[in-house]
């Protein structure tokens, strides 16, 4: 299968990001790419999802596999092409924008060729998501396709790590961010660690490992930026409530941290937040 749409290179958008080309391959074992330096002046993500292929680079051979990828910036040299016997599924975006460069510099992502996304899906479903929206209805929807454009980027920058520095995801990794839909639900009730820990069928060090490998955070960061986005959503839809009753809610029945912690994530009182929208 090959699908590719090329758009039409725009001079001085109005948008953050906007795509040049979208495309995903699979059972291409002829695919294959060379662009000298200084060809290709946009941003190309090069995403495997499946098989393997290979990126050559100062003149050493990598090899990627399900999950990993290559980042290029404008003007790089580009080698990469699949597998023979395992061709590869891979999805690519080219993508530009003024303001791009810094921002693609600010956040280190040029000191690093090849990554790993700790999450896949979420990156998958985004270029899927791009891909359609290209394919259906070109360029009729500019501000729609810088939108998905930059969720796609933004899925990227959270997800992605070095190569060099990563290992495949484990099984258990896997169960810990299984369970953070169901952590973020009940993060106002008491947080008992080592029953997290006993549903993802490890101990408590080993979930705390696995917890910070996968989220970059511990369980207790993620329980408190959950109690406190609960806390602001209904600081919000029930004025009349009193602090005190909205911080024992989230999980605080000390008022006073709960005003600490609101202050330390949010630089403002609870009260001072609410105040903001309801006057």
């Amino acid at each position: 299968m090959m699908r590719q749409t090329v758009l039409l290179t725009l001079q001085d958008i109005p948008y953050f990001c906007y795509p040049e080309s979208v495309g995903h391959y699979t059972d291409h074992a002829q695919h294959a790419v060379l662009r000298e330096a200084g060809v290709l002046g946009n941003f190309n993500i090069h995403y495997v999802a499946a098989g393997k292929g290979y990126v050559e680079a100062d003149g050493v051979v990598h090899e990627l596999r399900a999950g990993q990828a290559v980042l290029y910036f404008p003007h790089q040299r580009q080698h990469y092409y699949s597998s023979e016997d395992e061709p590869w599924d891979v999805r690519w975006v080219h993508f530009y924008g003024e303001r791009l460069h810094d921002y693609m510099l600010e956040r280190g992502l040029h000191r690093n060729l090849l990554w790993t996304l700790r999450q896949r899906t979420s990156w998958e479903d985004a270029h899927l998501a791009l891909l359609e929206e290209v394919e259906q209805n070109r360029m009729l929807r500019p501000a729609q396709l810088s939108t998905l454009t930059y969720a796609l980027l933004a899925e990227f920058v959270q997800h992605a790590v070095p190569l060099k520095n990563t290992r495949t995801t484990s099984k258990t990794e896997s169960r810990v961010l299984s369970l953070l839909p169901r952590m973020q639900q009940e993060a106002c009730e008491p947080f008992l660690l080592q029953d997290w820990a006993d549903r993802a069928g490890v101990s408590t060090y080993y979930f705390c490992k696995m917890f910070k490998n996968a989220v970059e955070m511990t369980p207790m960061e993620f329980i408190t930026r959950s109690r406190l986005q609960m806390a602001k959503q209904w600081l919000l839809e029930r004025p009349s409530a009193n602090i005190g009753q909205i911080a024992e809610e989230a999980g605080y029945p000390n008022a006073s941290y709960f005003n600490r912690q609101f202050m330390a994530h949010e630089g403002m009182t609870p009260t001072d937040y609410r105040g903001l929208y309801h006057k």
